[in-house]
């Protein structure tokens, strides 16, 4: 195992933004601290919403702010969406026009609401603002001048949205991610997340805090969320394909990377279609710089195609191969440790629903996890991972664990891979 120390407060320099790997100490990260949006969903829109169940939101809250307190007791820094949203709104008109924008759409309302709409939300303080684009609002909710003439007002229940809430904002992993100094903005495949990146860029567009960052990726057609992309290490990602991630998405990222030096190998992961594998970090996560917790199901049969790009510019595709071969030789180390989720198939598959597999390292060999994974925290624990343990009951409603609910703006360096030959 390599050193498991944790991160300090104060120690090194002030973060540079930027990730280059999944473990490399955490300085920085983007949560988002559930709220109005989550106490939208109803008995008659969770699925639609992509919800298993009603969380308890006060719980929830109680939940997340503790998962917070760790990450600030490890020295990191944490910034939250809401708040970033607001202070956007308030140092940039821009901003508010962005935001609107994408909020308020003319086809679904017609002309006349939406331009009524659009005028009432460009008179709302910036907090007032912030908390519609993120907790939507309702027809009842609408001013009575933008109502009054509207068929599409009349037509609709007083409780339908007129702006559709973002429950799954929670869950900052997938709209945006850092890869060395750049970040990438993504594009989301299910319809009731797709407005989630329009506030990410907002924010990274307009924010003080970001000015002057650069970008690495914008998808505006085929879908890559980031819950799908892994940063093995210096140079080198996985990026699952499946319900979500489409092969054309991965491909158009590979070779996005290429252009702008950000990577030598891309290996683009097969994953089952399904919920209860929508991305790849439901199924495999890096909790040491050698080392990968993973759902036993898929170990023998996870495979990777692997995309490089030689000095001439070209780019070869090779495979498929089995994942765990692929990246040990992508990442320039003998083998990857792995780490399952227990031996026992039920077991294993209780826990891997439970987001067992869904860590979020804080340094090399120390993760969080959500507690009630007894089995697959202990056989971390047993490989040299130092666990912290968090409760999820009420968040893991939206299914997401720790890594779905973090954005990692900075991580210390890790020593650069040498690139494969």
């Amino acid at each position: 195992m390599t050193d498991s120390g944790s991160p300090a407060p104060g120690r090194g320099a002030p973060p540079t933004y930027g990730v280059d790997s999944e473990v490399g100490v955490l300085r920085t990260v983007l949560l988002h601290r559930p709220g109005a949006e989550l106490e939208r969903l109803t008995p008659r829109n969770n699925d639609q919403l992509l919800f298993d169940g009603l969380p308890w939101v006060g719980r929830a809250q109680e939940e997340h702010d503790a998962f917070a307190d760790v990450l600030r007791g490890r020295g990191v820094e944490v910034l939250l969406l809401s708040d970033l949203l607001t202070e956007a709104l308030v140092a940039s008109g821009a901003a508010r026009m962005q935001g609107i924008a994408a909020a308020v759409d003319p086809r679904r309302l017609g002309h006349a609401l939406a331009e009524d709409l659009a005028g009432y939300l460009r008179g709302l303080p910036a907090a007032d603002l912030s908390l519609v684009l993120t907790a939507g609002m309702t027809f009842d909710e609408l001013p009575v001048a933008a109502a009054s003439s509207s068929l599409v007002r009349r037509m609709h229940h007083g409780a339908d949205f007129v702006i559709d809430p973002l429950p799954n904002l929670l869950f900052t992993r997938d709209s945006s991610f850092w890869i060395g100094p750049r970040v990438a903005i993504t594009s989301l495949a299910m319809p009731a997340r797709a407005r989630e990146t329009s506030l990410t860029d907002l924010i990274y567009a307009h924010h003080p805090r970001f000015r002057g960052a650069r970008r690495a990726y914008e998808s505006h057609t085929a879908p890559v969320e980031g819950g799908d992309v892994l940063l093995l290490g210096p140079g080198v990602l996985a990026v699952g394909v499946g319900e979500r991630t489409t092969p054309a998405g991965a491909e158009a990222l590979a070779r996005s990377v290429f252009d702008d030096g950000l990577a030598h190998t891309v290996l683009v992961v097969p994953i089952a279609q399904a919920r209860a594998t929508m991305h790849l970090d439901t199924v495999c996560t890096m909790v040491d710089v050698d080392a990968v917790v993973m759902y036993p199901a898929v170990q023998d049969t996870l495979c990777a195609f692997t995309i490089r790009r030689d000095e001439s510019g070209s780019v070869s595709i090779r495979g498929a191969e089995p994942f765990l071969v692929a990246a040990a030789e992508a990442m320039g180390i003998g083998k990857l440790r792995v780490i399952d989720t227990g031996l026992d198939h039920v077991t294993a598959e209780r826990e891997q629903w439970d987001d067992g597999n869904n860590t979020l390292a804080l340094a090399p060999g120390v993760v969080v996890a959500y507690e009630r994974n007894v089995e697959t925290n202990a056989r971390l624990e047993d490989s040299g991972i130092e666990v912290l343990r968090i409760a999820g009951s009420e968040l893991g409603s939206g299914r997401g664990g720790p890594r779905c609910m973090s954005c990692p703006v900075a991580r210390d360096s890790l020593t650069p891979a040498s690139e494969p030959s």
